[in-house]
């Protein structure tokens, strides 16, 4: 392993915490989450044992896609509180060891932004030029690209026509109220720029750095093959991972990020690896990236709901070592299992066989992999997804806009709102589960109805009914994150190398963590029956003549079923342990 890859940077030590504002904790009764409501639950986090929050957008938005259209990037929105509440957060999360890093949103801004507004009011302006703007051709968009949340990529400026009739379009690959910036412009990166910078001095600890593969599109804005019934084509072809891409971010890095000792984790959904060097290498432009290959099984066509299907445990094991291994050879990555773009893990990953013991195993396979782990809010005790009876129950725009798109595909009501339900990004935006009260304890007042609906399942899963049980997730948790931090095998699983152990069996997921004279064993059967495992075929793979299991670290069944010979796993058992 190359000893370049071992720096034992600070940020490779954090257990990051992602948490969605406004679901957190209503601390002033007006059934929205605030940063109030974050400092008030910093003991919860402490105890928990995470000490980084990531802390999805708080900046002055219309909420049209929940904070992810921003209005004003050195302002708060009014619902989450103020700038001073969020300085007050930063200083009591730093008094209990905990880091803050901020949500960067800089691949388009909201359409009541005033740089936007200024170049709908004066197509003069510079700052008409800050977006993107082409005129249509014979009475259609300027391309047949697809948003994100569907429709086309291109709205229609009203009154401005030319003289052969042409409209102006301005171009927005998520909602057409978040028009994108124009990279190729040297002010708009400035200006971002300057705004990094301001956050960065205000003593956060980094950013999440939000859609950044998609800021550079290319130049010829050419239309792709139709492959929906709306007439539209997926963009990515000439909106995601462009070439070229690497001059914007490699400059944004040197104006920013590298300034400072701050942590950057990238969303880079279908980033090749052959370009993971330069995103993360030693000189990478950021500090880690989440890697979505694992995270998408459950949809056989990228982007489309209703082809949710479910994930063969093989092709989870298959991609979860392809992008270890990737992440290994260059830098650094950050595990995750949920975010607030996707369905709770459990029923996505398990469906109908969910439950507190499969809770766990999922939480042991994912929070030893090689990275800075990221748990997202609830997944430590164990939240589940709804069951929606109506697209009206959805606050979603990408939800109702899938809703949309399978009916146009000729699937029925009923199916539609199967796929939503299943893959809708409401799934994790519903409130925490604090307690089993008539609203989950989300808000001091129980009577005060939150912004969107409970999951239903906060009578027998909640945190208040976890916290002081060591047999339930929440403890797992806590005992997981101990381990990496404080335990005698700490190094080895922060900073050991990750060795994937194939075995015949595609029923079990087990990797080895090595560090020196160290090396630990995450074993995990993913079938309800029986498995075993020889202890030669680990050691095989290890270019040993035999090993030994020592001390067991983590277990979520009582015990475990050792000959010296192999190793039998009770259905769905997950454990980490010492290999001598």
């Amino acid at each position: 392993m190359d000893t370049k890859k071992l720096d034992k940077k600070w940020w490779k030590k954090e257990v990051g915490y992602q948490i969605y504002p406004r679901s957190f904790y209503d601390s002033n009764n007006d059934g929205i989450g605030d940063l109030n409501g974050i400092t008030e639950k910093l003991d919860y986090l402490k105890e928990l044992g995470i000490t980084l929050i990531w802390i999805c957008p708080v900046y002055k938005s219309p909420m049209d896609d929940n904070g992810y259209d921003i209005s004003d990037y050195y302002d708060i929105n009014p619902e989450f509180g103020t700038k001073e509440d969020l300085e007050r957060l930063i200083v009591d999360a730093e008094k209990r060891g905990i880091k803050i890093i901020l949500d960067l949103v800089i691949n388009h801004t909201s359409d009541e932004h005033e740089w936007f507004l200024e170049a709908l009011k004066n197509p003069e302006s510079k700052y008409r030029n800050y977006y993107i703007f082409k005129r249509g051709k014979n009475g259609l968009p300027p391309t047949n690209w697809r948003s994100h949340f569907g429709g086309s990529a291109w709205e229609k400026v009203e009154g401005e026509t030319d003289e052969n009739g042409n409209e102006m379009y301005y171009l927005h690959l998520f909602s057409k109220k978040q028009p994108d910036l124009n990279w190729e412009n040297p002010e708009v990166r400035e200006e971002l720029y300057k705004m990094v910078n301001y956050w960065l001095e205000k003593g956060i600890a980094g950013f999440r750095v939000d859609a950044i593969n998609s800021i550079k599109k290319d130049k010829d804005y050419l239309d792709l093959p139709v492959d929906g019934a709306d007439g539209f084509a997926f963009s990515i072809k000439y909106t995601l991972n462009q070439p070229g891409i690497e001059e914007f971010l490699g400059e944004l890095a040197e104006k920013t990020f590298k300034k400072y000792n701050c942590m950057t984790v990238a969303e880079t959904p279908l980033l090749e690896y052959e370009r993971y060097n330069d995103f993360i290498g030693e000189d990478g432009f950021f500090s880690m990236i989440f890697d979505f290959s694992y995270s998408d099984l459950d949809m056989a066509k990228e982007g489309f709901y209703y082809s949710v299907q479910d994930v063969k445990i093989s092709e989870l094991r298959n991609k979860i070592f392809e992008s270890q291994l990737t992440q290994q050879k260059y830098g650094w990555g950050a595990p995750f299992l949920e975010n607030h773009d996707l369905p709770r893990s459990l029923n996505k990953f398990l469906g109908e066989k969910a439950n507190e013991i499969n809770a766990k195993l999922l939480a042991t396979l994912f929070f030893f992999l090689r990275g800075t782990p990221f748990i997202y809010q609830g997944q430590e005790i164990g939240m589940d997804n709804f069951e929606r009876t109506d697209i009206a129950q959805f606050d979603d725009i990408a939800s109702r806009d899938q809703y949309q798109r399978a009916l146009g595909e000729g699937f029925s009501p009923k199916e539609a709102l199967y796929f939503v339900n299943k893959r809708s990004r409401d799934n994790s935006r519903t409130p925490f589960q604090w307690d089993s009260s008539k609203n989950a304890g989300f808000s001091k007042d129980e009577n005060v109805k939150a912004w969107i609906e409970l999951t239903g399942s906060h009578k027998k899963v909640n945190a208040e009914s976890q916290i002081n049980n060591e047999d339930l997730i929440f403890a797992h948790y806590k005992k997981m994150i101990d381990l990496r931090q404080n335990g005698k095998y700490s190094d080895c699983l922060i900073y050991g190398e990750f060795i994937p152990v194939e075995l015949e069996n595609d029923e079990i997921i087990a990797y080895v963590r090595k560090y020196e004279n160290q090396k630990v064993l995450c074993i995990n059967n993913f079938s309800e029956l029986k498995q075993e495992t020889k202890l030669s075929e680990i050691a095989k793979v290890l270019e040993e003549k035999e090993i030994k299991i020592g001390e067991i670290l983590i277990n979520n069944f009582d015990g475990i079923e050792n000959d010296g010979e192999k190793v039998v796993l009770e259905g769905f058992q997950s454990l980490l342990v010492e290999i001598l």
